[in-house]
Parts: C-alpha cells; structure tokens; sequence
C-alpha cells in the first residue's frame, strides 16, 4: 500500500525517517532549519508535521494546519507541541516513547558516577595544570539509596541499571508502580517527601505539566540530606533552578547534575559557577542507536495510522 500524505519535517532527524516515508509514497519535505514563522506559511500545505525538541507547534500554528492529520515528536516529550490545540483539530500526537529508555538512563548513570568520583573536577584540573588528587576523594554507588521520582520506562531501566551496582530502589510516582519491576529490583515504594529525605541520589522522570513545574522547589530540597545528589534528565522546568542553586552554594545539598533547564540553550546559568554540578547541553537521547530507533519508531507509527492499524 502505498499513500499521497505530505509530510513537512521541522528539525533534523535521522535519514531512516525520511527514506521509510519515501518508500511508502509520503511526499516528504525536510526543512530542519525552518522558523516559525516559516511554518505558519506552509503548515496549512500538509498532512503530517515532525519535530524533535527545537520546534515548539504553538496553538496559533497548530490553528493554521487545516488539513493536518498527524503531529509527530521524534522523541519523547510533548511540552513543545500543543496538545489542546491539536486536538481541537482533529490532529492525532504521537511521540516516540520507547526509542530514548537506554540512552536517556545510561546518560544518568554516567553522572551519577561523575558526581561520585568528581571525574569532571579531575579532568578540568589537569587540563589547568593541577594534580587534585588529594582533594578528590570520591564515593562509591554501591549500597547508596537511589530515588526514582517517576517510574516508566526510563525510571525503570535506570532501576535495572542501579540494581546492577547493587544500589537500593525507591520510587515515586502518581501512577501505579509496576509490580514485577519493584520485585525485580527490590524497589521501596514511599511518598514524595520520604523519597527525598532518604536517598543519595535523586532522578528525575517525569513529564513538564502544571502539576510537575518546580516540583522540586527549596521545601522539597530542604528535605534531602546535605550529601544527596539530584540528576534531572526530563524537563528543566520540574526543579526550581534558582531553589537549586541557592542549595548548593550554601552547602544544603551535595551536587545536581542536569541535562535539561527551563530555559534553553542555558548558556549563562550560574549553575555553571558551582564545582559539584555537571550540566550537559540536553544530550538525553542523543545517541547514534536513540536517533535511528526514534525515527524507526515514527516512521512505523504513521504508516501504521495511515493503514487504520492503531
């Protein structure tokens, strides 16, 4: 079966999209460049519209796409897409939720492990002409109580991960806790606070809604024990970034790690200025492997929508 949909493509994804599209008949336009105000243009001229996390489909774009069947984020997280808008037309979301589980909990064990042996002081050190040695006595993940403040799929293959170390699990979440993983992993279920108050490291995974912003503010950290680490790899806005800083400078908290800020490119945080945080330019599900299995994982979904399967 083969369809005539035109497909406009906004950011830069992995060539395997753009041929499997090809090869069913879609007409597809890859723009990875394009503004917004190029989009509100053209948006109206096609059938399906994908974006990673650069593009932000606004209600008053969304409003123009009138013969819009399918809005498709190459990722996982919809906070830049309108979902009441697209709705109100008729436009079916999806995402790509399964393609970024390793990438995105392999990138939160690696800091986990640089906030514990402080691997970036270390190497910026020697790089200044310094040998820290002396200064740089780490700790070891193993028996320290890891926190999973949202567990899904990322939030339970960093489970598995932790539990591979021999870390202890506690979790957090709104939704039911899938109990073959708690018995997997020996995962504690508790509520928010005692979550916080009890663990060495803290990861977040939860989606940017009303109910998650600064989720995580200065009561929340106030809880947490002076050496706990917390590593924020979903949403920026989830932890109160200023809250943060204030705990760290003043020796309430141990360290953070982030992937991800409220406002982004977050070129001038002065988060930056404080040695016990790692900060990486929201690189999550920036691996060769997520990519090509995003775009397979879309790719299949929209054919699959087209032919009336899901």
């Amino acid at each position: 079966m083969s369809f005539n949909e035109s497909v406009l493509i906004c950011d830069e994804v992995a060539p395997l999209l753009n041929k499997i599209l090809k090869d069913n008949g879609l007409k597809v336009t890859y723009e990875p460049a394009i503004t917004s105000d190029q989009i509100k243009e053209k948006i109206s001229q096609y059938n399906i519209v994908i974006v990673r996390g650069r593009t932000k489909l606004t209600k008053e774009l969304i409003e123009k796409a009138d013969n819009c069947k399918i809005i498709a984020r190459v990722g996982v997280g919809l906070d830049n897409i309108d979902e009441d808008a697209a709705k109100a037309k008729n436009i079916r979301v999806i995402n790509a939720v399964e393609a970024a589980m390793t990438a995105v909990a392999e990138l939160v064990l690696g800091l986990m492990l640089a906030l514990a042996r402080q691997i970036p002081r270390g190497n910026n050190g020697i790089r200044n002409g310094e040998w820290l040695k002396k200064e740089l006595k780490g700790t070891e993940l193993k028996g320290k109580y890891l926190g999973l403040i949202g567990c899904g799929n990322i939030g339970k293959r960093l489970g598995r991960l932790a539990r591979g170390l021999n870390m202890n699990i506690i979790g957090y979440d709104v939704i039911p806790i899938d109990e073959e993983f708690s018995k997997e992993v020996g995962l504690m279920k508790t509520d928010l606070d005692t979550l916080l108050q009890s663990a060495d490291y803290v990861s977040m995974h939860v989606p940017l809604l009303d109910s998650t912003h600064h989720m995580i503010d200065a009561t929340k950290l106030s809880l947490m024990k002076k050496t706990a680490r917390i590593i924020n790899t979903s949403r920026g806005g989830v932890i109160d970034e200023d809250a943060l800083y204030e705990a760290i400078k003043n020796g309430n908290l141990g360290g953070a790690a982030l992937d991800v800020f409220e406002n982004e490119p977050a070129t001038n945080t002065k988060l930056a200025t404080l040695d016990n945080v790692i900060l990486t330019p929201h690189i999550g599900a920036q691996t060769k492997e997520a990519q090509s299995l995003a775009a397979n994982v879309i790719a299949e979904k929209i054919i699959q929508i087209l032919r009336g399967v899901i």
